[in-house]
């Protein structure tokens, strides 16, 4: 899963916290693998940080796009997002500025989101091969 992790850029994350219902948006992140925390930014005027601020639990996905049956691989997460607060601000930034360093330039207000469980299919395994992780 980590490969996998490491070798895509683009997650789409979900959040709740309204009467309307789910919201998904799509968001570069960067991984911290020793600690298994995602990190991503998010303006504070878009729907999707007001939720996470009222209600960190979300899901989100990360899907290699191909035709290719044999080689369909994707991983979904349900996780806890948080401002990136405290000793692992700096990390954090670290880590983003690292894998998208362009992003200096930015007001970046970070987030992170720590997996709680991790489901990854991969038919480069098998036909519907899964794999899971449970924090």
């Amino acid at each position: 899963m980590v490969k996998f992790i490491g070798r895509h850029h683009v997650m789409t994350i979900a959040s709740a916290a309204t009467e309307c219902g789910p919201y998904c948006a799509n968001l570069f992140y960067a991984y911290i693998p020793e600690r298994n925390l995602f990190v991503f930014t998010s303006d504070d005027r878009t729907r999707h940080y007001r939720e996470m601020y009222l209600n960190g639990r979300v899901a989100a996905t990360i899907v290699l796009e191909t035709r290719t049956v044999g080689q369909v691989q994707g991983l979904q997460i349900l996780g806890r997002a948080a401002l990136a607060e405290g000793e692992v601000a700096g990390e954090a930034r670290s880590a983003y500025l690292r894998r998208f360093p362009y992003a200096v330039v930015a007001d970046l207000t970070l987030w992170t989101m720590r997996p709680t469980s991790m489901k990854f299919t991969d038919n480069r395994l098998g036909f519907g091969k899964k794999l899971l992780w449970h924090e």
